[in-house]
């Protein structure tokens, strides 16, 4: 290689093109040695003030990840030119240096439509959706007119209904050609994705051209809202026109069967793919698997995936996803086994489903081995893969291990913020969980029902009344979301565990729904620990209306009616209890001891290795009056 520099070596006088050929071959081979020897020629015959040839030098170093050298390229670059500026804006966005691609932007001579496009596409990266849409207000007061991909970044990221339809509006306003099929495609995908079906479906009549993608896109954003019989009807119009679907519309038309349960339809769709000839598509397979899966069709689905001649990554996860969704944690652990022997590179939905099915029964020290194959493939950072191994490891009780996992990525999701929120309430770091919710508020996304029913599960743990009462009344105005059935459950737990029985009766009798048996249940026990036996006699009778073979309400009863010597009750309770629910389930536990699980039935008198167990039980007891704990 070095042969083809001194080949050149004493024409750059008159043809620096010739260097230019030597920077596509540094692309070609894909070696940075290379290009370190060609870029020192041209520092050494000064041609690294070219414009032209220090803009694909900075190019160059930034695809290697060196962005120190970029950025002296850049300052030897005598005449920078708008190219200059954009290669360099594009490389601080690269390696995350927001504050310095403004700097630079800011510094910016000229700044044609591409600079702007960088700087809105920059942030958006990041999901920086305010600085993102005021560069594109900037854009406009500037007078430079947004291109189509100016307005194909802005739809593909805008998360909420009032950005997308600003943006539709600028798109109108722009004078932008709204027969053009490809932006008529974008604004559908868009308006599906943010659930205005109205809107997509509006624009679609509109359009003077339809192809597949519109198709797809309509039908993608029916599924996406939660109308899977509309998503259907529409593939049904479809196949009246002379749009033939694609391998996409039959995937995304199995995935509405699957969301529906209904297997008759999705045999149906799949019989109609084979006619097409798409079942050897690895998407329509993948598809066809979750769906028999989610039907309760496990062998079938198992069957599928034995049959195919070729199985890829997505297959796998399909598959190793079913398992998971039916319990087969030992069927995951084989499979994915067999995946890393057939050199098949595992997905961050692959990591996912594994860790996700494990974590319940799997031992830490096979969780940590998972974690080293995590890092060694360069997943950690996937926000999917780490809120599984915050799970995994908050499961296992290794919270600080969970806890680095979290404030080690770079970008956290909700999703991440709500895993870590529950993994430390069912650690006991109840305080940590709240900072951790205030911390959210202050910098992270909008909380869903799922944050805040772990943030009362965390007030419910920690006997937090005030803050758990405060946040739960706050529900709807702060945060938009209407309390379910598992923000009232914690609620009334919480009051009836502190002894505000009354406040707990007032929160079920303000409840839109009928209360279940699991809030019943906790008036109960509320109601048995703080003397309220009258109120608690009643909550048992509603109990036994509402699920008649449940031995739990009949259990506490004859419990409290023992604590206060009422023997009559006792001895009707039990004879109640045993003619109701004769078959009533046995409690369990197990433990995960060097590979091998060990369980421990509630009626079951000598358990494994029973003997040691009970004397190491009795030591624990004579130690604990040795320091006077009893």
């Amino acid at each position: 290689m070095h042969l083809v520099v001194k080949q050149f070596h004493g024409l750059h006088r008159t043809c620096f093109s010739r260097y230019s050929y030597l920077i596509d071959r540094c692309w070609w081979i894909r070696s940075f040695n290379f290009f370190k020897t060609v870029h020192a020629q041209l520092v050494k015959v000064g041609f690294n003030h070219h414009t032209f040839l220090g803009n694909r030098s900075i190019e160059l170093y930034c695809h290697h990840g060196i962005l120190d050298d970029a950025l002296k390229v850049f300052d030897d670059i005598a005449r920078k030119n708008c190219v200059s500026w954009n290669i360099c804006l594009k490389g601080l966005f690269q390696f995350s240096h927001l504050d310095s691609a403004r700097l630079v932007f800011d510094e910016m001579p000229v700044k044609d439509v591409v600079s702007w496009n960088s700087m809105i596409s920059g942030y958006l990266s990041y999901g920086d959706t305010g600085n993102a849409l005021g560069f594109f207000s900037k854009m406009q007061n500037a007078g430079v007119r947004p291109s189509q991909y100016t307005f194909s970044i802005l739809m593909s990221s805008v998360s909420c209904a009032c950005h997308g339809k600003q943006v539709h509006g600028s798109i109108i306003r722009s004078g932008m050609n709204l027969s053009n099929v490809v932006i008529g495609n974008s604004i559908i995908s868009m308006y599906g994705r943010l659930g205005l079906l109205d809107y997509a479906f509006a624009v679609f009549l509109t359009m003077e051209e339809v192809d597949v993608i519109s198709w797809n896109s309509l039908i993608w954003g029916c599924h996406r809202s939660g109308y899977g019989e509309l998503a259907l009807d529409q593939f049904c119009f479809m196949r009246t026109t002379r749009h033939s679907p694609d391998q996409f519309t039959i995937s995304t038309v199995i995935s509405v069967c699957c969301d529906m349960r209904d297997l008759r339809k999705g045999e149906q769709i799949l019989n109609f793919s084979i006619k097409l000839g798409f079942f050897s598509n690895s998407i329509i397979s993948s598809a066809a698997i979750d769906l028999f899966s989610k039907c309760n069709r496990l062998e079938a689905a198992e069957r599928l995936f034995k049959e195919l001649d070729q199985r890829d990554s997505a297959l796998y996860d399909s598959m190793i996803s079913s398992y998971a969704r039916h319990g087969f944690g030992e069927a995951v652990m084989q499979l994915f086994a067999l995946m890393m022997r057939e050199n098949l590179r595992p997905t961050e939905f692959t990591f996912s489903s594994v860790l996700s099915s494990l974590s319940d029964f799997l031992p830490a020290d096979q969780g940590v081995h998972l974690h080293s194959l995590v890092v060694k493939v360069g997943m950690e950072s996937e926000a999917i893969v780490a809120s599984s191994l915050v799970q995994m490891y908050s499961k296992v009780g290794l919270i600080k291990d969970a806890m680095k996992i979290f404030a080690n990525l770079v970008e956290k999701d909700l999703v991440s913020w709500n895993t870590i929120i529950m993994g430390l309430t069912i650690n006991g770091c109840v305080l940590k969980a709240l900072d951790i919710f205030e911390e959210l508020i202050s910098k992270g996304p909008q909380p869903d029902r799922i944050t805040l029913a772990g943030v009362l599960l965390a007030c419910n743990n920690g006997n937090f009344v005030d803050e758990g009462m405060q946040i739960f009344s706050s529900m709807e105005k702060d945060y938009g979301i209407i309390p379910g059935e598992e923000h009232y459950s914690c609620i009334v737990n919480l009051l009836s565990r502190t002894g505000k029985l009354k406040e707990a009766m007032d929160v079920i009798e303000a409840m839109p729904c009928e209360p279940s048996f699991t809030i019943w249940g906790s008036v109960l026990r509320g109601s048995v620990v703080h003397g309220e036996l009258e109120l608690g006699e009643r909550v048992a009778e509603k109990m036994t209306e509402l699920e008649p073979n449940s031995s739990l309400p009949y259990s506490v009863l004859a419990r409290a009616y023992e604590m206060r010597g009422r023997w009559e009750n006792v001895i009707r309770v039990r004879k109640a209890m045993k003619d109701k629910s004769p078959n009533s389930p046995i409690g369990c536990s197990w433990i995960g001891i060097r590979n091998h699980f060990y369980t421990f039935k509630a009626d079951q008198l000598v358990h494994h290795g029973g003997r040691d167990i009970y004397l190491a039980l009795r030591l624990l007891f004579w130690q604990m009056k040795v320091e006077n704990y009893i």
